[in-house]
C-alpha cells in the first residue's frame, strides 16, 4: 500500500471534520493525484458545492500528480497530528 493509499484511509479517523479549506484543499490535491488535471464542464452557479470543489481542482492544473499525492499526505499528516 502506498503512502497515497494509507493518508485516504487516515484520514477517515479523524475525531473532528476539517474546515472548509482544508476539505477542499484534500478533495483537489486528490483528485489531482488520482486523475490528474481538471476535465469535464464546471458545475453551474446553483451547484455552489460542486463549483468549489472543480475550482479548487483546476487551480492544480499542471501539477504532477506524485507533487499532488505527495502534499495530500502531508496534509493529512499534519490533519491527524493537530486531531492528537
Amino acid at each position: 500500500m502506498s503512502t497515497f493509499e494509507q493518508a485516504q484511509a487516515q484520514i477517515k479517523t479523524l475525531k473532528r471534520r476539517p474546515g472548509n479549506d482544508d476539505m477542499l484543499f484534500l478533495y483537489a490535491h486528490y483528485k489531482q493525484g488520482a486523475a490528474g488535471d481538471v476535465s469535464g464542464a464546471r458545475p453551474g452557479m446553483l451547484d455552489m458545492i460542486g463549483r468549489a470543489k472543480y475550482d479548487a481542482w483546476a487551480k492544480l492544473a499542471g501539477l504532477s500528480s506524485s507533487e499532488a499525492q505527495a502534499r495530500y499526505v502531508a496534509k493529512v499528516q499534519a490533519l491527524l497530528k493537530a486531531d492528537g
